[in-house]
């Protein structure tokens, strides 16, 4: 499927809507969840690639033993910008980078971690046959994926309220692009062409989204990802229009007080 440049344009206010809103909606759990899961193996140094505004990374400062050293990047500038106004809980090493021209040397790490980030990559096989290279024999590539929008509650909300603003050419880009990367077999047959043989183990992760108010994740998703492209792509003036219809369709199905949906993610890991 073919994804139009806004979908990776994460700029403006959108890194700092990002932070405040979408990670403790439904980032944090799978941050916290890769993080105990790499925890849990000998690694001495770890690459974070599509570090985002840094949740992961934070997470790994704390769940990593002291003597882990840890580089995070990321090609958006103004994400890894808020990445390191936050910082860490101790030394982080930052880069700008591309993922697909990693610029380290072979066998560098002993893990790769990505945090819902592989949906973006153009060139997925190239991005992990990248991975592969900095990985030293033994080493663990790790990412996980959003499974498809149905299991993901808010998402699917926020997806179908717009529509009705935009009927001719609805706003697909959460379940374009975030939701849109879950089959199994297209991971797979990615994996192997970026030079993976082994099969990964693919784990499926179910939380819960809860939030204050309905009016917060429609705000989260319309405004702080890059949904908010499409809609003012659209017409700019409508912003507020298509938040306030989101967030009726979130009330209208989980209540008009404090909400709780399902969300679902895969979680992949493999050895080089």
């Amino acid at each position: 499927m073919n994804r139009p440049l806004s979908d990776t344009h994460f700029a403006g206010s959108i890194p700092a809507l990002y932070e405040a809103h979408l990670v403790p909606l439904i980032f944090q759990p799978y941050a916290d969840d890769l993080a105990g899961r790499l925890a849990a193996r000998p690694v001495s140094r770890v690459l974070e690639i599509a570090a985002g505004t840094g949740v992961v990374t934070r997470c790994l400062a704390s769940a990593l033993p002291e003597a882990a050293a840890i580089v995070a990047m990321d090609l958006n500038r103004p994400m890894l910008d808020m990445a390191v106004r936050i910082g860490t809980r101790r030394p982080v090493e930052w880069h700008q980078a591309n993922a697909l021209h990693l610029p380290f040397g072979d066998a560098q790490f002993d893990a790769v971690i990505c945090q819902f980030g592989v949906m973006f990559f153009p060139d997925r096989p190239g991005v992990f046959a990248e991975a592969r290279r900095v990985l030293r024999p033994g080493g663990t590539l790790m990412f996980n994926v959003w499974d498809r929008i149905e299991e993901n509650e808010f998402a699917d909300t926020v997806t179908t309220a717009p529509a009705s603003l935009f009927p001719e050419d609805p706003p697909r880009f959460l379940a374009r692009t975030p939701h849109g990367y879950h089959e199994r077999a297209e991971i797979e047959r990615d994996l192997r062409e970026g030079g993976f043989a082994a099969p990964p183990r693919v784990d499926t992760v179910a939380a819960r989204s809860t939030a204050a108010s309905a009016r917060i994740p429609a705000f989260a998703y319309c405004q702080g990802t890059p949904l908010r492209n499409e809609i003012e792509a659209r017409d700019a003036a409508r912003l507020a229009e298509a938040t306030d219809a989101a967030a009726a369709a979130i009330a209208e199905r989980f209540g008009p007080g404090p909400v709780d949906g399902k969300i679902q993610a895969l979680v992949i890991a493999l050895e080089r």
